[in-house]
């Protein structure tokens, strides 16, 4: 349960940057805008992301610190 809570904390950041950075488009502020995804907040958000699941896929325990089995 700890993945999917931080995963869609992550998600609800990103969708917030995503909405600043609409924001800064219909402004007409491109350069800001620019900024903001290579540099800014947008990066940090994605890469926020990226990290909880590269860490997900190289922890093969489940919730219970027991092996994920799928299906038994």
């Amino acid at each position: 349960m700890k993945y999917a809570r931080q995963t869609q904390e992550a998600l609800d950041r990103l969708d917030q940057s995503l909405h600043t950075l609409r924001d800064l488009i219909k402004r007409n502020q491109n350069a800001d805008a620019i900024r903001f995804m290579e540099e800014g907040e947008l990066k940090e958000r994605f890469g926020d992301l990226q990290n909880i699941i590269s860490v997900s896929s190289t922890n093969p325990l489940g919730s219970r610190n027991t092996p994920n089995t799928g299906n038994l």
